[in-house]
């Protein structure tokens, strides 16, 4: 969506605050013993405390009130009761939601207790290509420009990106136009950044794999190659300068 009044921008600030507390709450409750499904119902009732309602199940009746993948999983992993966390796991959470007819999503990939698989320069990466990717979105701006910034950027760290999942425009809707903000180089989407636009920015850096496949559960994605994949994401407003991160609050960063 674009903001044009001061209405649909406290509208965009409420929701992305909400699933940024979330994200933040829910991060610092996942912890080695917890099942993903315990997790889940935290953050489920968390929005609910909120006022807002779960994105993808409202969007799409998902399995959960937000998307947990664990270790090998790259996205939209189902939540469970027989999936509990342990010491070393490479979580992540994706949460989405929706208040007042406002939308907003944002993630972030974490290690569960010690770094006992040397993730960290995975997730570390992630991230500060996110920051960097990030600041340099404005008005005017080709997205495949950000995209070829994101796959450099991973490659000279010696990672791959995930191709067939991208960001996305964000506000009114889960998904809205720009429909695809790729993390590689895509020579035929010519698309610009619009000034006063929505937009959820976020990078899958990955170890070994270039496209995620769906499970037989029609939802978890996994690594054509295996390996392992970082996600992070925030909601952003595009302007003529520096952006504004909406979803700062979510500890992507700290």
């Amino acid at each position: 969506m674009q903001i044009t009044n001061e209405e649909e921008l406290a509208g965009i600030k409420a929701i992305s605050k909400a699933v940024a507390d979330t994200l933040k709450a829910m991060s610092d409750y996942a912890k080695e013993g917890v099942s993903t499904k315990e997790l889940d119902d935290f953050g489920g009732e968390f929005l609910s405390n909120l006022g807002a309602k779960s994105a993808p199940k409202l969007t799409y009746d998902f399995p959960g009130w937000t998307c947990i993948s664990i270790n090998n999983e790259v996205a939209h992993g189902i939540p469970s009761e027989k999936t509990i966390l342990k010491n070393g796991d490479l979580i992540n959470i994706d949460v989405s939601a929706e208040l007042n007819g406002y939308w907003a999503d944002n993630g972030c990939s974490f290690v569960i207790g010690d770094d006992v698989n040397n993730h960290a320069k995975l997730i570390e990466t992630s991230k500060n290509i996110l920051k960097k990717a990030i600041s340099r979105i404005k008005g005017g701006v080709k997205i495949n420009e950000i995209g070829k910034f994101i796959e450099t950027e991973a490659k000279r760290n010696g990672f791959k990106v995930i191709k067939n999942l991208t960001g996305h425009g964000v506000g009114r809707s889960l998904h809205e136009e720009p429909h695809e903000v790729a993390n590689f180089y895509d020579k035929y989407n010519q698309t610009r950044f619009r000034k006063n636009s929505v937009v959820a920015v976020e990078t899958f850096i990955a170890t070994h794999s270039t496209f995620a496949d769906t499970l037989s559960d029609g939802w978890t994605l996994v690594g054509n190659n295996g390996g392992f994949v970082a996600q992070h994401e925030h909601t952003i407003l595009v302007t003529d300068g520096e952006p504004k991160i909406l979803t700062t609050g979510n500890g992507v960063w700290d």
